[in-house]
């Protein structure tokens, strides 16, 4: 992909009967967002029309386009991906809710793989009404992962305070101990020992493990994943140049705020690491989807049906979520830079001392 003065941003409209478009809307309302990004939406304008309406949103700047290349600089871009049928059904989950979130995310996946797009932002799904023959998937994640042939990836939660991974995603609790295995827990410190420098531009990341049992197991009374897994998943890292440390029970890391100590947590579960992130960082917190070839984010909630289409739902998180999407397509664009020119430099430097 070259690289762009200007950011092109996708986003997708998610359940457009939850608060993803409010919230979306509302968000690239604020004309400053234009001074980072390019944004365009995969929706409809008849779906935008009636939220603009809704929220008395008068002001926005929108133009429909047939795909980001075409994409327009200060405006909001709707690349439309749905039928003039559609219907919103403000605060319920529907079928047609569902289909139109699955076209959202069919449409930016593909121009996403045609390069035409520099990053993506998701808006929430509901995990039930999005099933079909085409989706059989538990989530956006895995989704994504399916779709970019990726076999590692990590959902990894994301604010100014705290970031932290999660080892097992969704699945069901009683599957999560056959699940923690050795050789899983050192690919995951791997891939974040990979994502630290260049998605968050940290070198040599501090890396928190969390334990599996209470109390870390004490010594095998509790449980001895931390003993036959854990621990020697954590020593094999450290000799293969990894600074991870632990295992820390959960409840005692983060009550001490020890996690402040470490640029990054990996959890062993989906609720050990979400619980923390969303008491300590819910208003603000972003998910991010690391080991991606491209970069997606989204906010930390979810639909909110009970609150959708009353103008209450605040935008921090999904205005977080395009602060993120921009940084890490930055990051990656100067990641690249600096591998190249050090690629460049040692071959010059080879040419020169195979010269002498």
């Amino acid at each position: 992909m070259k690289d762009r003065q200007k950011l092109r941003i996708g986003i997708t409209h998610g359940d457009i009967n939850g608060i993803g478009c409010e919230v979306i809307l509302k968000t690239l309302n604020d004309t400053r967002i234009f001074e980072l990004c390019t944004p365009i939406l995969y929706s409809s304008p008849k779906v935008v029309a009636y939220f603009r309406k809704a929220l008395s949103l008068t002001s926005l700047n929108t133009v429909t386009i047939p795909s980001a290349a075409e994409a327009q600089d200060e405006k909001i871009n709707i690349v439309n991906c749905l039928g003039d049928e559609i219907h919103v059904d403000i605060g319920k989950s529907t079928e047609a809710g569902g289909q139109a979130a699955w076209a959202s995310l069919q449409a930016i996946v593909k121009e996403m793989k045609d390069n035409l797009l520099d990053a993506m932002v998701t808006a929430p799904i509901n995990k039930h009404n999005i099933q079909s023959q085409q989706f059989r998937f538990q989530g956006h994640t895995e989704y994504l992962q399916s779709e970019f042939g990726k076999e590692q990836i990590l959902m990894l939660m994301v604010s100014d305070r705290l970031r932290i991974g999660m080892l097992t995603g969704h699945i069901p609790l009683a599957e999560v101990p056959k699940t923690v295995t050795q050789s899983r827990i050192v690919e995951s410190l791997h891939l974040l020992n990979r994502t630290m420098p260049g998605d968050f531009n940290i070198n040599r990341p501090r890396i928190a493990v969390l334990s599996l049992n209470p109390h870390a197991g004490d010594n095998g009374v509790i449980g001895n994943e931390e003993e036959k897994i854990i621990v020697p998943a954590i020593e094999q890292a450290k000799n293969e140049k990894i600074l991870a440390f632990g295992p820390y029970p959960s409840d005692g890391f983060f009550g001490s705020d020890k996690y402040k100590k470490f640029d990054v947590v990996l959890a062993m579960y989906h609720d050990q690491g979400m619980t923390a992130f969303k008491t300590l960082c819910f208003e603000n917190g972003v998910n991010y989807t690391a080991g991606l070839p491209v970069v997606r984010t989204s906010p930390a909630h979810g639909t909110a049906y009970d609150i959708a289409g009353k103008d209450i739902a605040s935008t921090e998180s999904f205005r977080q979520a395009i602060y993120l999407a921009c940084d890490i397509a930055k990051n990656r664009q100067r990641h690249r830079y600096l591998v190249n020119n050090a690629m460049k430099e040692a071959d010059i430097k080879s040419l020169k001392e195979s010269d002498n």
